[in-house]
């Protein structure tokens, strides 16, 4: 078996190892039906223009479009049998498609970001059929590459420019079998060239009660031979009540890791604390040349550390590499392709002309067509994020926040020392999805607001008012909502970030003890196990139970905004704090129908629990006063405290002042 591509200049094992970019990876034997959408495209067709179908490759004509569509799977439905996670076989008179999210080739990410003009498809087949590949534009137009016949076994290798790629575009290739099967052994995307630098990584997950996601983690890490040797070290801030290591099946995933395994005890810091003391033991104790961050909450696909690693070590400059986020509850949605910061309220979005929680079991990759869009954003969460070594000790430790905002502000801060941060398609882990949690109005409220206002000080605008008026928008909506502890928290956290950055190191161990305190005084901060544990709504509330649209217009919109104020001033109806309305569903819970009511119970959104929310009167009108001159207040004080925040931002992310005033106590 021969390319007609000119073949490249030989690389020795041990440097097609070095060089490989990206391996053509298949589902694990236990993942749910529905991930080999990110695997294999089984479902939809190439368009090869002014093409003809051939006995090799049955189709049909599109007259009307003057396009050749092709057939993926024959009538009886057969599909590519998967052998291994590094080997398939398409059965005869079969068409399997690799431009699924994890095989095809994201090219212009790497076009704008590496020190690479061209890719190398590399294919070890067996058997007979045929291989076409193709690339798309940034408008998701499909261009067919190159194609040959199959016959035998051996290697394939496809050269592909990036030239082409500058604002968008993936490459991909479909195998088509004859009167045989066609066996793909293994593959992968490779560079012309060894990478630079050395494959040294620590990688790093903080834990706090989650002993069985860390040790599953664990031994992902340590049973991939590739990714088992790129590992320094692996370190696992422990910062829970139930201890990985006391976890079934640690010891076997720890021998996997062998003394590169840290397990560190330590209180509940936060996520900050935790990725701090990761930074700082990989820093001060190992010679890795980057530091991956990982969530303990998560599933990994162990190819995306050897993706994040090959594209940071061919990259033109030093850079963060971001992992996405799939879904964990519904493992074939994409939930983040990337992330932003409006600079005008100051608050995260998703990345323009991006979509969220995209289904690739409904719609594939080419179907897609703004994913063929390059992406571009401003920082990466760190449900996983690669991190160099000179990245971290030019710009320093995790700001001390606890959670929320410290990973964007590390990506904002990095970005301003000249390191920018790319998300990469193709690096991913499963992640719960934020469908379902409450994490705005629930105890992380807290932690949204007070650190929302420092970043916003170090990072954000001159003028508050957008950023002040975006909140005071969401303290009225949680008013109407009846979340007043939210309120409460959101008050807590505005006085604590008017009082100055000093006291951020010395809260991280106490913060959380007292935001929970301050949440269970109020109805709302409280869970009941069920609706059932209360008294039943009063007779004809089932009747009423039709949910309300949302406010369509601007009219329509003051028009429920005058009537949900009207009735938050009148008199409570005291029978309701005893005996709820309307029994509501998390996804009912809107502020215009709450808004309306004195008492009622709204799901959680996990589905686990109730929370038995009360109209106050009173309460309404102390909590809007206050918030009202709490937002003066920063309004008024804004400049000075930017300065104060400014000024002691060397010391916040001091490795020094991390040790001192935070690892040294807890030894």
């Amino acid at each position: 078996m021969t390319s007609t591509q000119e073949a490249p200049a030989p690389l020795s094992a041990r440097e097609l190892e070095s060089a490989l970019l990206q391996r053509i990876i298949l589902p694990r034997p236990a993942d749910p039906t529905t991930v080999r959408a990110l695997y294999l495209d089984e479902g939809t067709a190439t368009s090869l223009r002014s093409a003809a179908p051939t006995a090799e490759r049955p189709g049909t004509v599109n007259e009307e479009q003057d396009e050749f569509v092709l057939h993926l799977t024959t009538a009886g439905g057969r599909r590519a049998e998967v052998l291994s996670r590094t080997s398939v076989r398409v059965p005869e008179h079969t068409e399997t498609s690799f431009a699924a999210y994890f095989n095809a080739f994201p090219a212009s990410y790497w076009r704008r970001w590496s020190v690479l003009d061209a890719v190398h498809l590399r294919l070890r087949l067996r058997g007979a059929g045929r291989i076409d590949v193709y690339r798309s534009t940034a408008r998701g137009v499909p261009v067919h590459v190159h194609g040959e016949a199959i016959t035998g076994e051996g290697t394939v290798d496809v050269p592909v420019p990036l030239r082409p790629f500058e604002d968008g575009g993936w490459v991909w290739f479909d195998l088509s079998s004859g009167t045989e099967p066609l066996d793909l052994l293994e593959g992968g995307w490779y560079a012309d060239r060894p990478a630079p630098g050395r494959a040294a990584v620590t990688v790093g997950m903080p834990t706090f009660n989650r002993p069985s996601d860390c040790v599953n983690t664990l031994r992902a890490l340590g049973e991939d031979p590739l990714v088992r040797g790129v590992l320094t070290a692996v370190v696992i801030p422990d910062q829970g009540t139930s201890k990985v290591r006391d976890q079934d099946g640690f010891d076997e995933a720890a021998a996997l890791l062998g003394d590169r395994l840290r397990v560190i005890d330590q209180p509940n810091l936060g996520g900050s604390g935790g990725y701090s003391r990761i930074m700082y033991e990989a820093l001060e104790h190992t010679d890795a040349e980057f530091i991956l961050f990982m969530d303990d909450d998560v599933v990994l696909e162990p190819d995306s550390v050897l993706r994040a690693l090959a594209f940071a070590r061919f990259a033109r400059s030093p850079m963060l590499i971001g992992g996405q986020m799939l879904s964990l509850q519904a493992r074939s949605h994409l939930h983040v392709m990337g992330e932003v910061v409006d600079r005008h309220t100051f608050f995260w979005q998703l990345a323009p002309n991006t979509e969220d929680d995209h289904d690739f079991a409904v719609d594939s990759l080419r179907e897609t067509l703004w994913m063929h869009r390059r992406t571009d954003v401003d920082y990466n969460a760190w449900w996983m994020c690669l991190i160099p070594r000179v990245v971290a000790e030019q710009v320093g430790q995790p700001l001390p926040l606890f959670i929320k905002w410290d990973d964007c502000e590390y990506g904002l801060r990095a970005g301003a020392h000249g390191f920018p941060t790319a998300t990469v398609p193709g690096v991913a882990i499963w992640h719960m999805s934020f469908v379902e949690k409450d994490d705005s109005s629930d105890w992380q409220a807290y932690f949204h607001a007070r650190n929302r206002l420092v970043v916003a000080a170090l990072h954000g605008p001159d003028d508050p008012k957008a950023m002040l008026l975006d909140s005071l928008k969401r303290t009225l909506r949680h008013l109407f909502l009846l979340e007043y502890s939210a309120i409460a928290l959101h008050q807590m956290a505005m006085r604590d970030f008017l009082s100055g950055p000093k006291a951020l190191f010395g809260s991280l161990p106490t913060a959380l003890g007292e935001v929970r305190a301050l949440r269970a005084r109020y109805p709302d901060g409280k869970v009941v196990t069920s609706a059932r544990e209360l008294p039943e709504p009063p007779i004809g509330a089932l009747a009423a139970q039709l949910w309300p649209e949302p406010p369509r217009g601007k009219v329509a919109q003051v028009k429920a905004l005058a009537g949900a104020l009207r009735h938050q001033l009148r008199p409570t109806n005291t029978a309701a704090a005893e005996r709820p309305q309307r029994n509501v569903p998390a996804e009912h819970g809107t502020w215009f129908l709450l808004s309306r009511l004195d008492g009622v119970t709204v799901s959680t959104s996990d589905g686990t629990g109730v929370t038995f929310r009360h109209r106050d009167r009173t309460e309404f009108l102390r909590l809007l006063r206050t918030s009202l001159a709490l937002h003066r207040e920063v309004q008024r004080t804004w400049s000075s405290l930017r300065r104060r925040y400014r000024d002691d931002m060397g010391e916040l992310v001091s490795r020094d002042a991390w040790e001192a005033q935070v690892f040294s106590r807890f030894r």
